[in-house]
């Protein structure tokens, strides 16, 4: 009897290629289609109508489990219960949900900016420092990143790699802080800087650029009241250039026509800026009075602020001159920038996007630049009198002994 229902071998099924329904016996048949694809199937009659159920390909189901399966419907049937019915009514198999990956959220993040970064190498740079230099995290559940798994990322560049570092936790903030409103976490953000990681890691080193570190700022004051002490064109263009945290060449460049005193406003145009979008500048009182002194009477709209002696726009080696006259030419003016974001980081209570908003930084989607457009301009006033506060703390014409000692 066995011999009779177990008609089939495993070789037979393996070797079978005939289109049509050929039998191992008990109502179970393995069907052949006309394209090869093999597959079971049970027939019975129940109710007085015949049913058939799949049981299921023969690449996942191989003989012997077609046989297992056939045996329990044939008991199911043999009960009353119709193993079909049966079949219908179960809900399908749980699939396992993914958890979403942090590279998932960051991806879905450059992915959202890829139009309004511009720069090729600036969307090459966010991919490389988060994949790579952030591997620990790349592929782990953004939901249960920690702090310690953040710090794992940061220490080992945190003291030889100061800038990147800081990149890298600022990059690291808005990926989680995007999966939190996409809602794949919840909690505090386990990259946030103040009141979190600065408790935890020491204060960065000195921000270098190229092969000269921005001021510290501990000795700005000094070197601001040591420019008060001068009067060539170069002095007062690079107290500007420090009081509004500009790049050198956009006040090197500076036009009257960009500049509105009694708005207290110095718009710089698109053409003039690095990342070709206009930007607003708030002009702090200490920032006025150098202006107002700076000012003919009637300049034209297209006339230098700080020409050069020939009125031409100034050398890019003047800054570097008077640093270096001040005894600080391993100082750069580009460095200011990195001194004024180390103070508002660490010294103050304004946002750390505030900062990158002053220093013309593209934070990301257009939102944060409307925001930035619009009550953000008056919100930088407040940060840029701050700064004007703290750049002119030793105001006043420092002695000799003052400056050698800066």
């Amino acid at each position: 009897m066995a011999h009779a229902i177990n008609r089939l071998t495993a070789r037979k099924v393996a070797n079978l290629d005939a289109p049509g329904r050929h039998a191992d016996g008990g109502g179970l048949y393995l069907n052949v289609t006309a394209s090869g694809a093999k597959s079971w199937v049970l027939l019975y009659r129940m109710g007085g109508k015949r049913h058939e159920m799949g049981l299921g390909s023969v690449n996942a189901v191989p003989l012997v489990k077609a046989r297992e399966l056939a045996a329990e419907a044939r008991e199911k049937i043999a009960t009353g219960t119709n193993p079909l019915h049966e079949k219908r009514a179960s809900p399908p198999p749980a699939v396992p949900t993914k958890a979403v990956t942090f590279a998932d959220v960051a991806l879905a993040y450059m992915a959202d900016r890829e139009t309004t970064w511009r720069n090729a190498a600036h969307r090459a740079q966010w991919r490389q420092t988060l994949e790579v230099q952030a591997a620990p995290i790349w592929s782990a559940p953004v939901a249960t990143i920690s702090t310690a798994d953040v710090l794992d990322v940061l220490r080992p560049m945190w003291s030889t790699k100061t800038e990147t570092a800081r990149r890298i936790r600022g990059r690291i903030e808005r990926v989680i802080d995007a999966a939190r409103a996409a809602g794949h976490r919840a909690g505090e953000n386990p990259a946030r800087w103040r009141g979190h990681l600065d408790v935890l890691l020491p204060r960065p080193r000195k921000l270098m650029r190229g092969h000269h570190a921005a001021m510290p700022r501990d000795r700005i004051a000094g070197f601001y009241a040591y420019l008060c002490y001068r009067t060539e064109p170069s002095a007062y263009a690079l107290r500007l250039t420090i009081l509004t945290a500009a790049r050198s060449g956009e006040v090197r460049g500076m036009t009257w026509g960009e500049v509105d005193l009694a708005e207290a406003l110095w718009i710089v145009p698109a053409a003039r800026m690095k990342g070709h979008r206009e930007h607003r500048v708030p002009l702090s009182a200490e920032a006025l009075a150098i202006l107002r002194a700076v000012r003919p009477d009637e300049p034209g709209a297209a006339d230098l602020v700080f020409p050069s002696r020939v009125g031409t726009k100034l050398s890019d080696m003047v800054f570097l001159m008077l640093l270096r006259r001040a005894g600080m030419g391993e100082y750069t003016a580009h460095g200011f920038r990195s001194t004024f974001r180390d103070w508002v980081h660490e010294d103050t209570a304004f946002s750390g996007d505030l900062a990158e908003a002053a220093l013309a930084h593209l934070v990301g989607d257009e939102t944060e630049r409307a925001y930035r457009r619009g009550d953000a301009l008056e919100k930088r006033r407040h940060l840029m009198d701050a700064w004007a506060n703290f750049v002119c703390a030793d105001r006043g014409a420092p002695s000799t002994s003052a400056i050698r000692s800066l």
